[in-house]
């Protein structure tokens, strides 16, 4: 058994609890945490009997003092980050300072500027290595099950990996006008920057979406899929010998890309400060503020998602396509946890990486992603906590 903390209050965190506290015989103790203690509280107070003692505090995940001091008073061994990406090297940093193992399901952002990549992160491996200590990177949905389909082809599929296309598809509808499934300003950076993709020893940059195509997603059907760049492919490239071409593939409705071009012509999708009556204002804040909390979409959400990898090799000296995919459902997710699919689908990945971690099958000292670690049994793990997944062998390559 374990003592582990949890930094953040949004969907994810409220999954990831709730599957952690779930569990007493593996987490015997959850610090839960955040800027706003109020949040946690609410969190909390929605827990059913049984489940692990779960302590409330408060704490700016930007203060790595701050950070320090509340990690030595609750003694975790493991650290979850589900706040936001700007906070990952601070928490990472206290973590290093306090002697305790580390966790998150994104990769660090800069606050004033577009774009995400994992080299801040991996270069805390040496001092991670040296202390003894372990951090997992983006150990969510996408990233992270994406990639552990990817391990799981590479062990028990394919001899070789040539292309790797990740689909996303989110086929539900939470009745909103227009809402983001996890915090607006994340997504929204992530989508408004360039698109990218690695083929043949390089990197593709296109405009903001502007390649798409029509995919048949299973257990959705014909969806558009538009061509962005996410922070797996990056680590992919890294861990997959031989692969010549990775992409990402994600939906969005025509009235979510009418609503955010308009958006981004009159200047909300800004993060640049404007002054407005003398005080300086991010629009992309002030808009985050408008739009409606993620979390509060859950109990109207309807329809499914439809994630996964299609992944094209070779077999014992044959060309062979197999496609891995997870489907889960709105109003399930709902009904066992009180969350929607998409933050279901990163809080279950977060427990499970947390649970090899503690258990000691997955152990490593350093800063790794985690393809690196043997898929098996999170993909069992996956099967038994309510994210079963599926694999088809596909006659052609329809990417």
């Amino acid at each position: 058994m374990s003592r582990i903390m949890i930094i953040g209050c949004g969907g994810v965190a409220s999954v990831v609890v709730r599957k952690c506290a779930s569990r007493p015989e593996v987490f015997s103790h959850i610090t839960l945490a955040s800027r706003t203690a109020s949040r946690c509280q609410a969190i909390t107070e929605k827990l059913p009997p049984n489940s692990a003692p779960v302590v409330v505090e408060q704490v700016d995940a930007d203060n790595v003092p701050e950070l320090v001091a509340l990690i030595q008073r609750s003694k975790p061994v493991l650290v979850i980050n589900v706040a936001l990406p700007y906070q990952d090297l601070t928490i990472m940093e206290a973590c290093l300072q306090t002697g305790t193992h580390y966790l998150d399901t994104a990769n660090y952002e800069h606050p004033d500027a577009f774009g995400f990549e994992y080299k801040e992160q991996w270069a805390y491996h040496q001092r991670f290595a040296d202390a003894g200590l372990m951090a997992l990177l983006g150990c969510g949905f996408d990233p992270g099950v994406t990639n552990i389909f990817c391990a799981h082809a590479q062990k028990e599929l394919l001899d070789t990996i040539r292309t790797v296309d990740i689909f996303d598809c989110n086929a539900g509808d939470h009745h909103q006008a227009f809402a983001t499934n996890f915090n607006p300003e994340i997504n929204i950076r992530e989508i408004t920057q360039p698109g990218r993709y690695w083929e043949k020893g390089t990197w593709k940059t296109i405009p903001p979406l502007s390649e798409s195509k029509m995919i048949d997603f299973p257990g959705v059907g014909e969806r558009r899929g538009y061509l962005i760049y996410h922070e797996e492919q990056e680590s992919l490239v890294k861990n997959i010998e031989g692969l010549e071409r990775i992409r990402f593939w994600m939906t969005f409705s025509e009235a979510y890309i009418t609503h955010l071009r308009v958006l981004e012509n009159v200047g909300m999708t800004r993060i640049d400060p404007v002054m407005y009556e003398g005080h300086p204002v991010v629009p992309l804040q002030f808009l985050k503020a408008l739009l409606p909390d993620p979390g509060s979409l859950a109990e109207n959400y309807q329809g499914k998602t439809s994630i996964g990898c299609h992944i094209h090799g070779t077999k014992d000296g044959q060309a062979k396509t197999v496609r891995i995919f997870n489907i889960c459902d709105h109003a399930e997710c709902y009904t066992e946890v009180g969350a929607q699919a998409v933050s279901y689908t990163t809080g279950v990945p977060a427990m499970i990486g947390a649970d090899l971690m503690v258990s000691g099958l997955w152990k490593k000292a350093g800063v790794y992603n985690v393809e690196q670690f043997d898929p098996t049994p999170f993909m069992e793990r996956l099967n038994q906590f309510g994210l079963p997944w599926a694999v088809e062998e596909l006659s052609n390559d329809p990417f």
